[in-house]
């Protein structure tokens, strides 16, 4: 049976404080409690019925963890499905029949949809690409038998929402220890025998919609001196993030790779590349001026100059840069394209 309108109002009210919450956990960064951790992984193996493991072997980085989890002779079956895949599946069956499949739907989208995006999407499936390229080969396999540790928050937080309001509660005893278990750990892999649990990062820095990014380091960094650089998303070369700090036009000209040129562009500025570098004026007209500037191997350079009609308060006025499409012609061209309409549809009746 669907929930009433009263009971969707508190679920809706539960799922968006269990999507705060839990979010936060998803992205969190700083020290591990290792004894907090071992207790909480110690419990989810007893509550999956399970022998607690033998041994618990702690690694900096998911990428030491996963080369401690395939060194291992003596770790035994992996475990990942009874300690996780089950209390899931047990528990969205639960909320499922609590709820209705639309008011499954729903309680979903609100409490984890958006922090989905912004921690498996957006950390978790990058780091993953990075980690297949970076491990030694033999390694590579103990990725599929990873638990993502505090990046296992989204899911978390749907059945946080249900069990407050609902009441169906954690319907299999394994998934309140690993909740608690994704409170205090990194990426961790379970065996019969033997559990390797990983750190925490140290730092995580997204640009503005959420995405991995910083020019000056890592954007994703671990105890152990393991990182991830990359720009707006996109996982560059340690060689790349080194180089960012310190580019000049010149650096940016003699690079061959396309895609990593517009990494440094981007970093160093359009304006200001055109600028040292001496692009070529193409056209002028009342909306501003084409600038353009030729790049080996790859599409031209093309932006648009115009001064902002509204003084700013000392008098003078604010000049901006518009990078447009290679194929613009005209200045006006350019523009319009800036707000999506035709040239011969741009005529602005007033100007900010």
């Amino acid at each position: 049976m669907a929930p009433t309108d009263v009971a969707a109002g508190a679920l809706g009210r539960a799922a968006a404080d269990a999507a705060d919450a839990w979010g936060e956990v998803g992205l969190a960064t700083g020290p591990t409690d290792r004894a907090a951790a071992e207790s909480a992984v110690r419990a989810a193996y007893r509550a999956a019925g399970l022998a607690e493991p033998g041994r618990v072997i702690w690694a900096g980085s998911p990428r030491a963890g996963a080369i401690a989890a395939a060194g291992e002779p003596d770790r035994g079956r992996p475990v990942r499905a009874t300690l996780r895949n089950v209390p899931w599946a047990a528990a969205r069956a639960a909320a499922s029949a609590a709820l209705g499949p639309v008011g499954w739907a729903q309680v979903w989208t609100a409490a984890s949809a958006g922090s989905w995006r912004l921690v498996v999407d957006r950390v978790v499936e990058p780091l993953r690409r990075h980690l297949t390229g970076e491990l030694p080969e033999h390694a590579r396999d103990a990725l599929f038998d990873a638990v993502y540790g505090t990046h296992e928050a989204p899911w978390l937080a749907t059945f946080a929402a249900t069990a407050e309001v609902v009441g169906t509660g954690p319907q299999h005893p394994g998934l309140a220890p690993l909740g608690a278990v994704t409170r205090q750990v990194g990426w961790w892999w379970p065996y019969e025998r033997v559990a390797v649990l990983s750190d925490r990062p140290t730092e995580l820095h997204r640009d503005n919609i959420g995405r991995l990014h910083r020019g000056d380091g890592a954007a994703l960094g671990y105890p152990d001196g393991f990182g991830m650089h990359a720009w707006h998303g996109m996982p560059i070369p340690d060689s790349l993030a080194e180089v960012l700090p310190h580019l000049t036009a010149e650096r940016i000209t003699a690079e061959t790779n396309a895609e990593l040129r517009r990494v440094m562009l981007e970093h160093f500025g359009y304006e200001r590349y055109a600028r040292e570098f001496g692009a070529t004026r193409q056209h002028e007209d009342d909306t501003g001026v084409l600038w353009r500037v030729a790049m080996d191997r790859d599409e031209d350079l093309a932006m648009v100059e115009v001064v902002n009609s509204t003084p700013e308060p000392d008098g003078t006025y604010r000049v901006y840069w518009l990078r447009v499409p290679p194929w613009v012609r005209t200045a006006r061209q350019g523009v319009a394209w800036t707000f999506d309409v035709p040239v011969e549809e741009y005529k602005p009746l007033v100007e900010t």
